[in-house]
């Protein structure tokens, strides 16, 4: 099941893709949502998808990211593997969804894209054990930890560089009926092939990835994790596309524009 958030008569609304349509849920995902036993209820509406505005599928009120976590990426910085998950977190008011423009701050040097896994949070999480992490998780998502790698290199955390407005695009839905353990995930930078790898690449799994962050911080219905980038990390400018494409998931696709 594929679920969205879209935007009809000037209003965010939640729904679920079939045979190219959009079926309105009734409320929110987020309310519903019991784990496997979720039987979603409708309000009866629909809506083609030439007449929505695709949303970020969630809203979450935090973000939290992985550093390190593709076995890949730690060669490719020629930094050790990590024994415990190296988290940070990006603010909510990073978040742009399907279409959106990155905005280049002015004075940034350096802007990089990172495809990555994202993890929707089905209900509240809190120290959650990881053979139970299945019965927290909404869904997947497709995501893009943008970071500015000259903030992040002076800063010496990364809070600043990961956190400016528009950097952490997500969606462009959330598949709720997929095994997250060996899915191909792909970058392009228009149009080229820049990321390859598979989630089977992953150093911390998913579960132990919920269980570690709910054991630090209570997670939300609608927060987001980001679970890593594998290697192949590079520079976005004024005027790319780029798009994060995850196997049996879809592509995030948004562009770049410098600010003003």
């Amino acid at each position: 099941m594929r679920i969205v958030r879209f935007l009809s008569q000037g209003k965010n609304r939640y729904g679920v893709i079939e045979n190219d349509l959009i079926r309105g849920l009734q409320g929110s995902p987020f309310s519903q949502f019991k784990g496997s036993d979720t039987n979603y209820v409708f309000d009866g509406s629909t809506f083609g998808l030439n007449e929505v505005t695709l949303k970020a599928p969630c809203s979450p009120s935090k973000i939290v990211c992985l550093g390190l976590n593709y076995r890949s990426h730690a060669e490719e910085t020629k930094l050790p593997i990590p024994e415990v998950p190296l988290i940070f977190m990006k603010p909510s008011t990073a978040v742009i969804g399907p279409g959106d423009a990155i905005v280049l701050p002015q004075g940034t040097k350096r802007t990089d894209y990172e495809g990555e896994l994202g993890i929707v949070i089905g209900r509240k999480a809190k120290s959650v054990p990881a053979e139970k992490a299945s019965e927290y998780i909404l869904g997947y998502t497709c995501f893009n930890d943008v970071s500015e790698r000259y903030n992040q290199r002076d800063d010496g955390q990364w809070t600043r560089a990961k956190g400016y407005d528009t950097f952490a695009p997500i969606g462009p839905f959330v598949e709720t009926a997929i095994s997250p353990d060996d899915l191909k995930i792909e970058t392009f930078l228009n149009g080229e092939l820049c990321q390859s790898s598979r989630t089977s690449d992953l150093i911390f799994g998913i579960p132990r990835v919920v269980n570690f962050i709910s054991g630090v911080m209570t997670l939300l219905p609608g927060d987001v994790i980001a679970t890593g980038t594998p290697s192949g990390i590079g520079r976005i400018s004024d005027g790319d596309t780029i798009e994060i494409s995850i196997e049996g998931i879809g592509i995030l696709r948004n562009i770049v524009v410098n600010e003003n």
